[in-house]
């Protein structure tokens, strides 16, 4: 019995990691197609906390976190970039507003130059990182999980655990009657 409900542990711990490889490529998918992300991050999420020997990432050379949205940072990357050149055109517009009352004079003259790439410089808005939290993503299965592949694995070990009391047991009685 306890080889029994080994085999079905196992069986039930590679259907539990089959199953995490595809919401794991339907967040993939969903993030490529700009898609509803949330909801399968959400599905993901309550496979991976509720089974065991659902590793997101496997091997010595996997990578932490093992889910990182490349496309929603390329758009997030877009539109932060969007935002600050537009910002800092801005900047540039007030600085030659600034510099054409502190300089009079037509055309481009030296000082007021160097007064707008001063006032650009000091007054650019910076290209802040986008927030790790927004693309990446990391959540950690239990040891050990009620579902299948966790009660199969326990009566395994109870199985396991009366057969080996059971050779104590009766270890035991020969010795002590005979």
């Amino acid at each position: 019995m306890a080889l029994f409900f080994l085999v079905l542990g196992i069986q039930g711990m590679r259907q539990n990691y089959a199953e995490m490889v595809r919401l794991r490529q339907a967040v993939t998918v969903a993030d490529e197609q700009n898609g509803d992300v949330e909801t399968a991050l959400r599905e993901l999420r309550r496979h991976v906390y509720n089974h065991m020997n659902t590793n997101l990432a496997s091997g010595n050379v996997a990578i932490k976190p093992p889910i990182q949205l490349k496309y929603r940072y390329e758009r997030l990357a877009k539109v932060q970039q969007e935002r600050v050149n537009q910002q800092n055109a801005q900047v540039k517009q007030k600085g030659e507003q600034i510099c054409a009352t502190q300089h009079p004079g037509g055309g481009l003259n030296s000082p007021r130059v160097a007064c707008v790439a001063e006032y650009v410089r000091v007054n650019s808005v910076k290209d802040n990182p986008i927030p790790n939290e927004l693309y990446k993503f990391d959540f950690v299965s239990p040891a050990w999980s009620p579902d299948f592949a966790g009660i199969s694995l326990l009566l395994s070990l109870i199985f396991f655990a009366c057969f080996i009391a059971r050779l104590i047991t009766g270890w035991w009685y020969r010795l002590r009657l005979g």
